[in-house]
């Protein structure tokens, strides 16, 4: 996984590089050599501390890093020192402060999800959904299993998961799953999104391994697991809420006794953890 990490991240330096620095090449000696460090200026959880340094690697420092990723870190508390060549630290410095702000924001507001859901009911999971940024999947999912979510799928091809546009192509809910089954290997999962207790009814009967409950609120959840529960309906498959779900109300879902809580908003609306790169020059 690394490989492809550092792939991506030689990428956006060279997006952000491109023929090379032009205000630190005519200000910074080449010879000149400085060390810096990196900091949270709030409390928050360490994610993207490994790409980091990757960043400072590729254009040649020296990194010591100071924390694993997942840790609960103070403000200020040094994360990363990087020594090398001013140039260099200067270069690198915006891409290792927007991977990290963005790594530690999603870690952080996981973190938070995921406590307020434990207080409800300990066994639910928070999950994260495809709703991330293209080219920052692997950052953005790394990022919530560092926070203790769940990544969910990776891509289309982890797990069948039948969603409504599929359902308006096929004749059933019944017919969708008969296809998938017949189509993947016993080791895939089936997945499929409901938007009524009848529909739930006929994927659990039919054999789907996830039911995803899409759009419906907390408290007709927890009618419809009820209901599900007294036909034999509700052990042994797993039930997922989606759609509509906030930082907000991510615990009223818990408490209706889903399995997964998934979260697009864990990706796609979080906000950066304020970072610092602080340099000084080494004599």
């Amino acid at each position: 996984m690394e490989y492809r990490i550092r792939d991506r991240i030689k990428e956006f330096l060279d997006e952000d590089i491109g023929y090379g620095d032009i205000t630190s090449s005519t200000l910074i000696p080449e010879e000149q050599t400085a060390k810096g460090t990196l900091y949270f200026k709030e409390p928050g959880i360490t994610s993207g501390l490994v790409e980091a340094a990757i960043v400072f690697e590729i254009l040649g420092c020296q990194v010591t890093v100071h924390s694993k990723d997942g840790e609960t870190v103070k403000e200020k508390q040094v994360l990363l020192s990087v020594n090398g060549h001013a140039r260099a630290l200067l270069m690198g410095e915006r891409l290792a402060l927007n991977i990290v702000g963005r790594m530690a924001g999603i870690a952080t507001q996981t973190t938070k999800v995921v406590n307020s859901v434990k207080e409800k009911n300990h066994k639910t999971r928070v999950a994260a959904t495809r709703k991330t940024l293209p080219g920052m999947r692997e950052f953005d999912k790394r990022a919530v299993v560092h926070g203790g979510g769940d990544p969910h799928r990776f891509g289309l091809d982890d797990c069948v998961l039948i969603k409504d546009n599929h359902l308006e192509l096929v004749p059933s809910v019944t017919e969708a799953i008969k296809r998938a089954r017949d189509g993947i290997s016993f080791t895939k999962m089936v997945e499929i999104e409901v938007r009524s207790l009848e529909d739930a009814e006929e994927a659990a009967r039919e054999g789907a391994d996830i039911i995803m409950l899409d759009n419906i609120a907390a408290p007709e959840i927890k009618e419809w697991l009820g209901e599900l529960d007294k036909k034999g309906l509700r052990e042994g498959f797993i039930y997922e809420a989606s759609g509509g779900i906030t930082f907000e109300n991510a615990a009223n879902y818990a408490a209706a006794g889903v399995d997964i809580i998934s979260m697009g908003a864990l990706t796609h609306s979080v906000r950066s953890l304020d970072v610092k790169f602080e340099i000084e020059m080494v004599k």
